[in-house]
């Protein structure tokens, strides 16, 4: 069974907290599919070609069909002219939404933390408030934990904690109903507060 590793007041290890052994069984797909669709989502689909039928002008045809030794001709908005229409270029009437559901959302963030405490890599804490807002001392519980880079999972962010972990590059500060599969695994280390994953667990 997995564990996440509680963490005192000091940020040092004082124990661990069993994750339910329902998270162990969750199928590894629930993920893959969360993060393919997180990641379409972020697609900005902007890219877009006029064809023939789109710029303007080529109205009337450049020359005879016959005669002057040279190429036919119909239009000078031909793919083949410069200024002419794109042919087969993208279009930004294309969807990329993925239909994910709510159940597989929440299974894909369950396999996530589950992966990450296998790895040792879920921090657990009772409350991470930072007082004094100084980016010195966040990054100092960061260097105490070992950790290359962390996701911070609060209940609620105030704003002297936000302050203190802003400016860390490796570190990214989110409230508890901003996490989600992609987030957790995009960053190696998660620390999140203990009431944070208590209402996940119990869901789960």
């Amino acid at each position: 069974m997995s564990s996440a590793i509680v963490l005192n007041e000091k940020f040092e290890n004082s124990g661990v907290l069993a994750l339910p052994a329902c998270f162990e069984e969750i199928n590894s797909h629930n993920l893959y599919l969360y993060v393919k669709s997180y990641q379409a989502a972020l697609r900005s689909n902007t890219a877009h070609t006029k064809t023939k039928g789109d710029v303007s002008g080529g109205g009337k045809k450049p020359w005879a069909q016959k005669g002057r030794g040279g190429a036919r001709a119909g239009s000078r908005r031909s793919p083949v002219w410069v200024g002419g229409g794109a042919a087969f270029g993208p279009k930004a009437n294309k969807n990329y939404d993925l239909k994910v559901n709510k159940k597989q959302k929440k299974l894909a963030l369950e396999f996530a933390l589950n992966e990450k405490a296998a790895n040792n890599a879920l921090f657990v804490v009772d409350s991470l408030n930072i007082e004094s807002g100084k980016t010195k001392d966040a990054a100092a519980i960061i260097k105490t934990l070992g950790a290359r880079d962390a996701l911070i999972v609060k209940e609620l962010v105030d704003d002297n904690t936000f302050l203190a972990f802003r400016n860390l590059q490796n570190c990214y500060i989110i409230e508890a109903n901003e996490l989600n599969a992609y987030l957790a695994t995009a960053f190696y280390t998660v620390v999140i507060e203990k009431s944070v994953l208590e209402t996940l667990t119990k869901e789960g």
